[in-house]
């Protein structure tokens, strides 16, 4: 394991997730996960979320467009909070669900608008309160 990577690969991750995710991620990972959550900061985020060759607004579009396709829908909720924190407008992000709509199919999009509106709420309620 390259722990330095690791390090890095966290630190995106709770930018783009929030530390409450991360937090809540590694703590309910148990003594049988805790490894795994390792290798999702050292790949995932360390390895792929850290090139600077995309932004994180760019990676956040390609990981909607490609878990909605996959039907991932509860990791799609969560990435599409992570969009929301990486800073996509509401225009952007209503142009990304139509698309999935249109190319992944109507039930798929009804689906991911379903969990934005989810999402939405959530992150106003958080705010206020």
């Amino acid at each position: 394991m390259d722990k330095e990577l690791q390090k890095k690969g966290e630190a995106v991750r709770r930018k783009v997730l929030g530390d409450a995710y991360v937090d809540n991620a590694l703590k309910n990972a148990g003594a049988f996960g805790a490894p795994f959550q390792e290798v999702l900061n050292e790949y995932c985020w360390g390895q792929c979320w850290t090139d600077e060759s995309l932004s994180l607004q760019q990676r956040s579009i390609l990981n909607l467009g490609m878990l909605a396709a996959l039907g991932r829908m509860h990791e799609f909720g969560v990435h599409f909070r992570g969009a929301i924190r990486n800073g996509l407008t509401d225009e952007e992000l209503r142009a990304i669900l139509i698309q999935i709509a249109v190319y992944c199919g109507v039930p798929a999009g009804v689906e991911c608008f379903r969990i934005a509106k989810t999402v939405r709420a959530e992150m106003e309620a958080e705010k206020a309160g």
